[in-house]
C-alpha cells in the first residue's frame, strides 16, 4: 500500500516528536502493509513553516537512517498546504511542494469552513497544471454542514482525499458515516492516514481498506490503492462514477441502519 499523507518527519509539526518516533512510525507503517509514505507536514497553516528545501532534506536524512536500520520503507517529500495568501508566490518561488514531485499538490482547508476563494485557488492550480487534492474533507465543518461545497472543487478537478480513521470509525461514527456520504457521491477519490504517531494517530491503512471493501466493495477499494499509486508515478487519475450501482446504495443504507 502507499500512503500519501503523514507526518512521519520529525521536529517539523505535530506530528512525530524526535527520530526515535518517526522510525518507529516507519516500523507501524511495515506491519500495516505501507511500502511507500509521503511525508507531508504541514505547511503555512498559522504554526507551522516547513518550506520545500528543509522538508527535502528531512526525507533524504529519514530514508538514510531506515536504510542503516534495514527498514525497507520508503519516504517521498511533500506538503500539506494550508490556503493562504501568499501560496501562489511561494508556489512560484519554488517553497512549496507537490507530492512525490508529481502534478498532485495537497492542499488543507480550515476545519470550520471553505475559504471563500477555494474554488479559485483550485481553478488557479489546475490552470498551471497541478491538481488540487482535498485533505480530510470530511472533518471540513462547511462540507459536513453541505457536501455540494465540495463537490463543485470535485467539478473542477480536483480530488477528494478521506482519512483512514474516519473511514474505521475510529473517529466516531458521524465522521464514518460522512465518509461513506462522501464516497457513495463520489467526491472521494483517495484513503490516506494522516498519522502522526504511533499511538494516537497511527497509519491504520489496512483497518480502512478493510471497511471500505466491506461496505462499498472491492472495485471501489481497488480503485482507491491504484489511485494512490497514481500519485507516487504521476499518472492521470480519471474521476469515475464509481459508486452508482443499486448494490451500494442498499450496502450504504444498511450500514446507516445498524450504526445510526
Amino acid at each position: 500500500m502507499i500512503d500519501i499523507h503523514s507526518h512521519i518527519l520529525p521536529f517539523r509539526d505535530d506530528g512525530a516528536a524526535d527520530w526515535e518516533a518517526a522510525l518507529a512510525m516507519a516500523q507501524d507503517a511495515n506491519r500495516d502493509g505501507i511500502t511507500t509514505v509521503i511525508a507531508t507536514p504541514h505547511h503555512a497553516n498559522g504554526m507551522y513553516m516547513n518550506p520545500a528545501s528543509e522538508i527535502r532534506q528531512a526525507v533524504i536524512e529519514l530514508n538514510e537512517r531506515l536504510r542503516q536500520i534495514g527498514n525497507p520503507l520508503i519516504v517521498l517529500p511533500g506538503q500539506e498546504i494550508r490556503i493562504y495568501d501568499d501560496l501562489f508566490n511561494d508556489l512560484e518561488q519554488g517553497q512549496l511542494l507537490s507530492l512525490a514531485g508529481s502534478r498532485y499538490i495537497l492542499l488543507e482547508m480550515p476545519s470550520s469552513r471553505v475559504p471563500r476563494n477555494m474554488e479559485e485557488v483550485c481553478h488557479e492550480l489546475i490552470i498551471q497544471g497541478f491538481i488540487p487534492v482535498i485533505a480530510h474533507p470530511e472533518r471540513n465543518a462547511g462540507v459536513a454542514a453541505d457536501p455540494s461545497q465540495l463537490e463543485r472543487l470535485i467539478e473542477l478537478g480536483a480530488l477528494g482525499q478521506v482519512t483512514a480513521q474516519s473511514l474505521a470509525g475510529v473517529l466516531g461514527n458521524k465522521l464514518q458515516k460522512l465518509s461513506l456520504e462522501l464516497c457513495c457521491k463520489n467526491l472521494v477519490h483517495l484513503v490516506a492516514s494522516d498519522a502522526h504517531d504511533s499511538a494516537n494517530r497511527p497509519f491504520g491503512l489496512r483497518e480502512a481498506y478493510s471497511i471500505l471493501e466491506k461496505e462499498l466493495g472491492l472495485e471501489i477499494c481497488g480503485y482507491f490503492r491504484k489511485n494512490a499509486q497514481k500519485i507516487v508515478l504521476n499518472d492521470e487519475i480519471i474521476q469515475e462514477n464509481y459508486a452508482q450501482t443499486r448494490t451500494i446504495v442498499h450496502k450504504l443504507f444498511g450500514f446507516f441502519s445498524r450504526k445510526g
